[in-house]
């Protein structure tokens, strides 16, 4: 799941600050993990993870960087899709195939991705919203959308 030529194409229409990131993330981990925020709104350097999903119609892997939080030895990300009234590609990946692949900085792992819910979910969100606050906005933009909290449980090393 780790060669870089297993990757599927990053779509054109991603913006070019996200493929530079995946890029960055691929080439030197270390220096990608921490992300200037400030690009979207956020304030200033955060903590990504390079998420890898297997993609639900394709098959094919599909890595981008995403703004995480750690709690209870798992990792915590957004599907916010900055608030569209859709879920993000990655979720609906995840949910078709849970098993992933996530870097953290150099450190790789194999995870199991489900949707928090309940009590996780609630200290998930207030958790990653205190860290980003657009994501408050985000969910306000959304609508009637509830934005899913991922929760990201190692399950082995890459």
């Amino acid at each position: 799941m780790s060669a870089k030529e297993e990757f599927e194409k990053l779509p054109e229409a991603m913006p070019k600050w996200i493929r530079d990131h995946v890029e960055l993330y691929l080439s030197d981990p270390d220096k990608a993990r921490m992300w200037d925020s400030t690009i979207g709104g956020g304030p200033g350097p955060l903590p990504t993870l390079l998420l890898i999903a297997r993609g639900a119609k394709s098959g094919k892997l599909r890595p981008l960087p995403l703004l995480y939080q750690e709690m209870d030895g798992k990792y915590v990300v957004i599907g916010s899709k900055g608030g569209a009234p859709t879920h993000p590609g990655w979720y609906v990946n995840l949910r078709a195939n849970p098993e992933c692949e996530i870097r953290v900085g150099a450190k790789r792992m194999r995870a199991r991705a489900s949707t928090a819910s309940g009590d996780e979910r609630t200290r998930g969100w207030k958790k990653m919203a205190a860290m980003y606050p657009p994501y408050d906005d985000y969910q306000k933009r959304a609508g009637s959308r509830q934005i899913p909290v991922v929760v990201l449980e190692p399950i082995g090393p890459a």
